[in-house]
């Protein structure tokens, strides 16, 4: 992939304000977008989320009507994808999670497993209360949200973030369905992914001397 290849796809990433109901995104592309998701970086690889991938059209109606930043993007997409974000007290460094983390995916020896509970001790005790460590392991969550849209333009495939939700409400929704355990996680953050119905408008930005500094 050469470098105009690359700025054609972040030029073609827009926030797609409505979808063509009719297009679906096939399996095999889906499975990439998420593995754009799956694969992203997080702080010493804490991996802090979880991703609900709704194809149902029924709950996308639902969803739709407690989501006043997606009220048309979310009933015509294709799949809208909520990013669950774990709980303070999931990411601590004597958390079952943790451990799970460390001796069942990272496969790490018991000593090293020690010495990485250690330093996770020590960085949360900096980052301090609940409220700064919840905002600390949403900060990943973006990344993997980030990490989706862009597999998705590389695939033409659209989307558009959604922020704009009753939070309240939607997990409300989800655990009516047995989808959450708000115990574990809270809702960050929705993206919906489909096919553009209307043509994107250039993208307007400031220049990039504006933006940027760069120190030689």
């Amino acid at each position: 992939m050469n470098r105009n290849e690359v700025l054609d796809i972040l030029n073609f990433r827009h926030a797609c304000k409505e979808f063509d109901s009719t297009k679906k995104i096939s399996s095999e592309d889906l499975e990439v977008i998420i593995e754009g998701g799956r694969l992203a970086p997080s702080s010493v690889g804490i991996e802090p989320w979880h991703f609900i991938v709704i194809e149902n059209q029924e709950l996308k109606d639902e969803l739709g009507k407690v989501c006043f930043g997606g009220t048309k993007q979310i009933p015509t997409c294709s799949n809208f994808v909520i990013f669950l974000t774990r709980t303070p007290k999931e990411i601590r460094s004597n958390s079952t999670y943790i451990e799970h983390l460390l001796k069942d995916v990272q496969h790490l020896p018991e000593d090293a497993a020690s010495k990485m509970k250690e330093f996770l001790k020590t960085a949360e005790d900096i980052v301090g209360d609940d409220r700064n460590m919840q905002d600390y392991a949403n900060e990943q969550t973006y990344i993997a949200l980030s990490s989706m849209m862009l597999s998705a333009a590389m695939l033409n495939i659209d989307s558009c973030t959604i922020g704009g939700m009753d939070k309240k409400a939607v997990e409300k929704i989800l655990l009516d369905r047995g989808l959450i355990d708000t115990d574990k996680f809270q809702v960050t953050i929705g993206c919906a992914f489909g096919y553009r119905v209307n043509k994107a408008k250039p993208k307007l930005r400031q220049p990039m001397n504006e933006v940027v500094t760069i120190v030689k």
